[in-house]
């Protein structure tokens, strides 16, 4: 048998910054006013002041925006489908920009669970595809591990979800 995994240290959080080990679990969705944009081989993905950003236990922010601030024509629906036990089953998109198709880019949830309505038809990007996601200017860093779809800014405190080992978090 197997001893429990050690609990984990939270990195030490420095003036400014929230750490994502205080962020609630359950998870929750909260708007938004700051600046989200992405750009990808030049092209102007979307841009917004009006994200919901969702947070949960030892996961940076990941970020969804309405689709009125998504540029029109770039997304193509995949037929990847996900379930998340909190806010529902998400769909997922495919990004067309300048010739190059990204696959499974982007996600969203048609219809959520009531406790996050406010991400109905909202879309949310992987970071790491795409050339500038940027949060208030800042370039994003993505969430480690390929699953997840956080962004991280300096702003935030870890260790993140999503590293070597943090399968058991």
């Amino acid at each position: 048998m197997r001893p429990p995994p050690d609990p984990v240290a939270p990195d030490p959080v420095a003036p400014g910054q929230e750490s994502v080990w205080r962020y609630p679990r359950p998870a929750v969705a909260e708007r938004s006013d700051r600046h989200v944009r992405i750009e990808h081989r030049g092209v102007l993905v979307a841009d917004t002041r009006a994200a919901v950003r969702t947070l949960e236990t030892s996961h940076p922010p990941s970020w969804y925006l309405p689709p009125a601030d998504v540029t029109a024509g770039l997304l193509r629906p995949s037929e990847r489908w996900s379930f998340c036990e909190w806010k529902g089953h998400a769909v997922y998109w495919h990004l067309a920009v300048d010739g190059e198709l990204l696959r499974d880019v982007a996600w969203s949830y048609p219809a959520p669970t009531p406790a996050f309505a406010a991400l109905r038809d909202h879309v949310a990007f992987y970071a790491a595809p795409l050339d500038h996601c940027t949060v208030d200017g800042e370039q994003v860093r993505p969430q480690p591990g390929g699953f997840y779809g956080g962004w991280i800014t300096s702003d935030l405190a870890g260790p993140f979800k999503g590293v070597h080992g943090s399968m058991g978090w």
